[in-house]
């Protein structure tokens, strides 16, 4: 039974509902309680319920948790994405007094408005998740926190709000002129053999190449790297720190930050690299040194 007979069925004269939790049910299931609920409260209002919306959004979570069956991210009322807003437009709206208002406010079942983002984000999507996190960016910083956000976004890197400080580090620790470009690479990892990797590295606009092998992929890395400024005559800084962070609560397919703390005639410096693989995080941080130094 769906939402449209539970509301001819009420207009009929029923005095009782047999309603489910997220629409589980035999077959495809039964008529969802928080779809029913918010139907009968904003149509038929001179029926009664004793019943708080704003619960249930919390009861369909327990419910999904303890029998392993999720809850699609568009379901009414309760699916992850409903209050989600994922065009800058709409996310402007919401500024706006509330340009977009409807009877359905995430407030009203106990939720909050999310704003998504992705490559479809917008500065004021950027806007609503730093002032969740009490972050402030000036107009420049907050073009080119978009711009990387929408080239994750096109990678189809999944970003979340927790993302956004390395993001933003990431992003805002560019201050130097790029003559330094690792340009591609190969790194090789198989099973009872040394990790090894072929580089390209461009400097000052000539290209050099070079293979080596090491102890894990971004040791064998370094050596490569190594060979190139070896030829060149050129010394390299000592790495005295490798620290790797990603997001509190993130998935297996967050973003990872590295931060390497460098070594050069008694100076220490830091890069830091953002990436969803923690070699290539890493690859990015030297990559930043090779441009300070």
């Amino acid at each position: 039974m769906g939402v449209a007979n539970v509301m001819e069925a009420i207009k009929a004269g029923c005095h009782g509902l047999h309603l489910t939790i997220n629409g589980m049910g035999e077959r495809a299931g039964n008529a969802p309680m928080a779809s029913a609920i918010a139907v009968i409260n904003d149509f038929l209002p001179d029926v009664k319920i004793n019943l708080n919306e704003k619960s249930l959004f919390k009861v369909s979570k327990l419910v999904s948790a303890f029998t392993g069956i999720s809850i699609p991210s568009n379901k009414p009322i309760v699916g992850d994405n409903v209050f989600t807003q994922t065009a800058g437009i709409h996310a402007d709206g919401d500024s706006k007094k509330n340009l977009y208002f409807s009877d359905l406010m995430p407030e009203r079942f106990g939720r909050k408005r999310k704003y998504a983002l992705g490559k479809m984000s917008g500065k004021a999507n950027i806007q609503k998740n730093l002032q969740e996190l009490g972050l402030t960016l000036n107009d420049e910083e907050l073009k080119k926190v978009t711009a990387r956000i929408i080239e994750l976004g096109d990678k189809k890197e999944r970003v979340t709000k927790d993302d956004l400080p390395y993001i933003i580090s990431d992003v805002l620790d560019t201050d130097y002129q790029q003559k330094v470009f690792v340009k591609s690479y190969v790194l090789t990892h198989s099973k009872g053999l040394r990790p090894s990797t072929t580089l390209s590295l461009e400097i000052n606009g000539k290209t050099f190449e070079e293979n080596a092998s090491g102890d894990g992929q971004y040791d064998a890395f370094m050596n490569a790297l190594r060979k190139i400024y070896k030829s060149r005559n050129l010394v390299l800084p000592g790495l005295t720190d490798y620290a790797v962070r990603i997001p509190p609560g993130s998935a297996s397919d967050a973003l990872c930050e590295t931060v390497i703390t460098w070594d050069i005639d008694g100076r220490e410096f830091t890069s830091r690299g953002l990436d969803s693989d923690q070699t290539v995080s890493a690859i990015k941080a030297t990559e930043k040194m090779l441009n300070i130094i």
